[in-house]
């Protein structure tokens, strides 16, 4: 039987000891502040690879012609951007913030008449001012605008841009950056610790010596479970907090934070214990915790947005644990997509029941 009491004292042991890890310390709490008001200082907003941006065409035509689709074709043919359709009966605004989008492209009705006759007409472009992609796409549409204008016109204004947006609060890449190295935070403090403890423990036989105690294997991964969930919720707080006083974030927090900051830590604390448990020495163990965890730290939208990634590696990104985790808590703190969360969360769960379930079967106190 799993007993409480045994969990909450090696709780104690091991967080005591953790506390006492000056290097253990500053990684888990600080050096992600540290990372927050690097990138919240000096990001730029540079950007290279194809961007997805949404598009809505209510253009119904004209003598004939849709103009509408042939912008959206040229658009879509450039390299900078690709353009996604969406359904003319759809609210667009609402359906960019379901799909936890700020980029879009709304073609009116007339465009097709008012452009044939020489009549002024503008495009919506949805965007968040200072986000890393909105200006690309905007200032993309406006030069296909003056290419189309050029053609018929000679350059006379004819089509033009008008500005919206999806979420007024999106107003800062700190309010991206926090929910990213949230999500760092809660890959790399379980992660590393547990491949470490694990492989060593192994190799001074301190898991033999464990056995002859009362305490389970259950017991032991759990109470180590507990404490990284503890740590992330104070790594949390601090982040949120710094945000929020040294930049001005906005940010959502609501109890669907919770699921996140609770399955995240259990996730790569039972993922390390496993590859701890599986690899033959400690050397081994710190490389394979390396090659599983880098790629995840920078393809998982952890410092920007898996969007202007190319394809194969957005493909990529979707495999990936930390990416459910991100875009759960982007869905939750800055797009308030609590349906995209949701789904998030879900992947999220199977993941972490899969791999807890793993470290727990091959977790053994005694080498055979």
């Amino acid at each position: 039987m799993v007993s409480g009491k045994r969990i909450f004292s090696d709780f104690k042991v091991f967080s005591r000891g953790y506390l006492r890890n000056k290097f253990g310390l500053f990684f888990g709490l600080i050096f992600p502040v540290i990372l927050i008001l690097i990138f919240g200082a000096i990001f730029s907003g540079n950007n290279t690879g194809t961007i997805d941006v949404y598009a809505q065409n209510q253009d119904t035509g004209a003598f004939g012609q849709n103009l509408g689709d042939r912008f959206l074709s040229a658009l879509n043919e450039s390299t900078t951007l690709r353009v996604i359709t969406v359904n003319a009966s759809e609210n667009f605004p609402d359906y960019l913030a379901a799909h936890s989008a700020s980029d879009g492209i709304l073609i009116p009705q007339n465009f097709s008449a008012n452009y044939i006759l020489g009549q002024p007409v503008n495009l919506t472009v949805y965007g968040n001012p200072t986000s890393s992609t909105s200006g690309i796409v905007s200032g993309t549409v406006n030069g296909y605008a003056n290419y189309f204008n050029l053609q018929r016109f000679n350059g006379t204004m004819i089509i033009g841009l008008t500005s919206a947006t999806v979420n007024t609060q999106q107003t800062k890449y700190i309010d991206f950056l926090i929910p990213g190295l949230i999500g760092f935070s809660i890959l790399t403090s379980p992660m590393f610790s547990l491949v470490n403890i694990s492989s060593e423990y192994k190799k001074t036989k301190l898991f033999k010596q464990l056995s002859l105690t009362p305490l389970t294997k259950m017991e032991w991964l759990t109470s180590k479970v507990l404490w990284y969930i503890v740590l992330t919720i104070a790594g949390f707080l601090l982040m949120v907090g710094v945000g929020i006083f040294a930049f001005g974030a906005h940010v959502t927090l609501t109890p669907w934070l919770i699921p996140f900051l609770v399955l995240g830590p259990m996730l790569f604390a039972a993922l390390g214990m496993l590859v701890g448990t599986v690899t033959k020495n400690p050397e081994t163990a710190g490389v394979i915790g390396n090659i599983v965890t880098f790629p995840m730290m920078f393809l998982a939208g952890t410092f920007f947005p898996i969007s202007i990634m190319p394809t194969y590696l957005q493909t990529v990104a979707h495999g990936l644990p930390l990416f459910y985790i991100i875009e759960g808590l982007n869905n939750v703190m800055v797009y308030n997509n609590i349906t995209g969360a949701i789904i998030d969360l879900v992947v999220v769960a199977v993941i972490t029941v899969v791999i807890f379930a793993l470290a727990v079967k091959l977790f053994k106190w005694r080498e055979d």
